[in-house]
This record gives structure tokens, C-alpha cells and sequence, in this order.
């Protein structure tokens, strides 16, 4: 019985180690050099903050339609008079499509995630988001960094632009639709893995590890 507790303090103690150090721990470890402006104005994202997970949210222009023409035809309003935000968030497939609330929590859907799962992308559209609301966080891009932003989105997204189609009947809504999506899912490299990996391809340093959204958040205020 000591035996195990010793066990099970040690591993709570390992884990709130490695949290703190991938918070700590800059990545990339050397603040990259930033390219010169093309002399754009600035375009403004966002992060958006839930409890366990994050999303990007991109402004809904020419630019972000040209980049995703797969999802008008998928019956997302990219051109509706309201929408003036795009969202993307990658997540595990079945506690995606199949837990949208803390109430359809189920056994197979957490034993997925904490094991492995094949991934997907949720997308929805938004109108105003207060960018003073805490659980949003904006950055401010260039024209390119903006580019590479969108070419690290479309390239999560399984198969070829031309070819990406919606999973079947997946939606929490009207408007929203669901993709399959490349890599796999679980509880060490989950959704805010992703929404790291998408800041720091466009230059932002993150923590080495930020399973998390408020350790991501934090991270960001400490290397940026």
C-alpha cells in the first residue's frame, strides 16, 4: 500500500515537472529572427481559451477564402454579411464528435484520448469577439506571417485542397463542419499542441510543452 502511494506521489510530482519545465523551457529555444514587413498592415488573430481546449481564430477575408475553398461548398457561411471571424481547432476524433459538452462525457472517448486517437478539425465561423474578454488573446501578423499561418492550417487538414470534404453528419450545429484532419491525438499532444505549433509557425515562441490552455497562455506572455 506505501508502496503504491510512494508510486503515485512520484508520478504527480513528475508530471507537475515536466508542465512547469515546458512552460519555462522557450521553444525554439532562440527567439527566431523576424523577417523584414512587406509592408502590409497588420492583421489581427486570436486565440480563444476554453477550460481544456483552444482554438485560432483568423479574419474572414478574401485571403482566408482563397485559402479554404473547400469549405464553402461544405455549407460553412464564409461569405455571410455576420461572419467576420474563421475558427479552427484540431482535436481527437471521438471526443470531438462525440463529447461536444462536459455531459456527453463518455468511458471510450477518455480512453481514446489517453491513449490514441486519429485526428480532425472542427471549423465555425463568428461574428464581433471582444478581444477584451479573458479568454481571448490577440496577436497582431504581417502579410507574410499571416501566409504562413494559413499554409500551416490548410496543411492539417487531410488530403488535398481540392479534395477535402466535411466527416458525414458531424457538426454541433448548423454552420459548423468537421475534417479529417493529419496526425494523431492523445493526451500528451493534443489540441494545444496544435494551436502552439500554428503560433510558432508564425514566429511566436511558446513553451516547449503546453498540453493545456492556461499553461500555453502563460508561456506566451513569457517569451513573447
Amino acid at each position: 500500500m506505501k508502496g503504491g502511494v510512494r508510486w503515485l506521489l512520484r508520478a504527480v510530482a513528475l508530471l507537475i515537472l515536466s508542465v512547469a519545465s515546458g512552460t519555462v523551457i522557450p521553444r525554439p529555444l532562440i527567439h527566431p529572427v523576424q523577417a523584414s514587413s512587406d509592408g502590409n498592415a497588420s492583421l489581427r488573430i486570436l486565440m480563444l481559451l476554453g477550460p481544456i481546449h483552444t482554438d485560432i481564430a483568423i479574419p474572414l477575408d478574401d485571403r482566408a477564402r482563397k485559402a479554404f475553398p473547400f469549405l464553402e461548398s461544405a455549407g460553412i457561411p464564409v461569405r455571410g454579411p455576420a461572419a467576420q471571424w474563421l475558427i479552427f481547432g484540431w482535436g481527437g476524433r471521438a471526443s470531438y464528435l462525440e463529447t461536444p459538452t462536459w455531459g456527453d462525457l463518455k468511458p471510450l472517448p477518455v480512453l481514446r484520448a489517453l491513449t490514441i486517437d486519429s485526428s480532425v478539425l472542427h471549423v465555425d465561423t463568428a461574428g464581433y469577439i471582444s478581444e477584451t474578454h479573458p479568454s481571448v488573446s490577440a496577436f497582431n501578423l504581417s502579410g507574410n506571417q499571416f501566409e504562413r499561418l494559413l499554409d500551416f492550417i490548410s496543411n492539417s487538414f487531410a488530403g488535398q485542397v481540392d479534395e477535402v470534404v466535411p466527416v458525414p453528419g458531424a457538426a454541433y450545429g448548423m454552420f459548423d463542419r468537421f475534417f479529417e484532419a493529419k496526425g494523431y491525438f492523445n493526451a500528451l499532444l493534443g489540441c494545444n499542441t496544435w494551436t502552439a505549433a500554428a503560433l510558432r509557425s508564425v514566429g511566436l515562441r511558446t513553451g516547449m510543452w503546453n498540453p493545456v490552455p492556461q499553461t500555453l497562455t502563460l508561456s506566451l506572455g513569457l517569451h513573447n
